[in-house]
């Protein structure tokens, strides 16, 4: 049976919420494996825009969704975003959202020493969403975390509480000149929140076991993308957990052996947002129609999307570091009318060239991106549902990503609306039309 994760290849933002969403369809658990609140899936239906946080996005396919281990939660967000969905008929039981006993609380000090910490960083900000993200994998690797499991014992959770605002109370104050928090406001609001998710909280490791030895389908969707690892991305303008597919396991409670495909999410383009380095950002004026054309402004954040052209290093890139078996590419229809079009192939450094994207920040931000030149389009593909009928130059386009990252592609999306997808392989099997090579454009354009 197959068991499918979700990454993005590139800084996040590659359209992970509608590719969710549609193999949702084809699962029975939709599992989360990292990250907070920091980044939101977005996903189009029957025309009404759905911006999820922190459930995962199988919640609008009627799933069963698992909030994993490897998540750090803010209970008040996620209890809001519950209330948003059942208001518009979505199911949010305790049947239908579980969350790990061993997920990390985000605390209002978390949030506190976040914001605090980036103002003071004056002009060299990290780009941190100022969610307490970071400053609660802190806690949790330095082993003062507060977990689910802590919350619902009330005395436990008190002394935590306490352990952990005697400290963040001091570095506030002392450090950031803040002010400091007040336990009994914490203690009041935290408890009503323990009382509305107790139901919710579980195991959810024997529950995804047991899925699996139901023979159950399983997809595993991750939160950011590959290059906002806090191993291999673009250090230190990363996010604070590890957003590969091998987390996919840790974050869950399972065993490698279960995973049997990993779909990397690629824009058709490239994206970022905050800080950072890009070597392909173009600051033109085809930067701003890719932004304007792809509504490019972060889905948490509201911040304006940085873009640029394909990156093939970051992709073969992602596609090693995730093990990727197939591609989805995302937004193909916001390149309509550009002509030419590049992908990036390679980077020069100092008249070396790079196949692979450098560890030094320094170095990366001085890499020079060459590119790889091609016809585009001018045809509308919004309404294509199928390889053989998108452009010529659309199918080379599509052709030569995946000769260069070595792995085929299975869906391609050509709108933000659900059915506005072109599948060409299903990875859980399904009923989805089998793999058909992309078919040639007689000659190559290419210049």
């Amino acid at each position: 049976m197959a068991n499918v994760v979700v990454i993005g290849t590139q800084w996040g933002d590659e359209g992970k919420g509608k590719i969710v969403d549609l193999l949702a369809e084809f699962a029975d658990v939709v599992v989360r494996f990292q990250g907070g609140n920091n980044a939101g899936h977005t996903m189009v239906i029957g025309g009404e825009k759905f911006i999820n946080h922190l459930v995962p996005s199988g919640i609008l396919q009627h799933k069963t969704c698992v909030l994993g281990n490897g998540m750090v939660v803010d209970p008040g967000v996620l209890i809001r975003e519950m209330d948003f969905l059942a208001g518009r008929g979505i199911a949010t039981g305790p049947e239908r959202i579980k969350i790990s006993e061993l997920a990390h609380v985000i605390l209002p000090y978390h949030r506190a020493i976040d914001l605090a910490r980036e103002a003071r960083r004056g002009g060299k900000p990290i780009g941190t969403t100022g969610r307490g993200i970071g400053p609660a994998y802190e806690d949790k690797v330095a082993r003062r975390g507060i977990r689910f499991v802590d919350l619902l014992e009330w005395e436990t959770f008190r002394e935590k509480l306490a352990a952990g605002l005697e400290e963040k109370n001091f570095i506030l104050e002392h450090y950031f000149g803040e002010k400091p928090l007040a336990a009994e406001a914490i203690l009041e609001e935290y408890g009503r929140y323990a009382e509305r998710l107790a139901p919710h909280v579980m195991n959810t490791s024997v529950f995804v076991e047991e899925a699996l030895r139901r023979r159950k389908r399983l997809l595993f969707e991750g939160s950011q993308g590959t290059h906002l690892d806090i191993d291999h991305g673009t250090y230190p303008y990363v996010t604070s957990s590890n957003t590969l597919a091998g987390n996919a396991c840790c974050g869950t409670g399972i065993g490698p052996q279960r995973i049997s495909a990993v779909i990397g999410i690629v824009k058709a383009y490239t994206t970022r947002v905050g800080l950072g380095p890009f070597p392909t950002e173009l600051t033109d004026e085809i930067g701003n129609r890719l932004q304007e054309r792809g509504a490019e402004f972060g889905s948490t954040t509201g911040r304006r999307r940085r873009c640029g052209w394909l990156d093939a290093v970051v992709l073969r890139n992602a596609v090693r570091l995730n093990g990727v078996t197939g591609l989805a590419i995302t937004k193909l229809d916001v390149l309509e009318g550009l002509d030419p079009l590049k992908i990036c192939t390679h980077y020069e450094h100092k008249g070396k060239r790079l196949d692979v994207v450098p560890a030094s920040i320094g170095v990366l931000t001085a890499c020079r991106p060459v590119y790889e030149t091609f016809a585009g389009w001018k045809e509308p593909i919004s309404g294509v549902r199928s390889l053989a009928r998108l452009p010529k130059p659309a199918r080379r386009f599509l052709e030569r990503i995946e000769e260069l990252c070595g792995v085929p592609i299975d869906l391609v999306s050509v709108g933000p609306g659900r059915e506005q997808t072109i599948v060409c392989r299903n990875p859980f099997g399904g009923s989805a039309p089998a793999r058909k090579a992309i078919p040639r454009p007689p000659a190559r354009r290419r210049r």
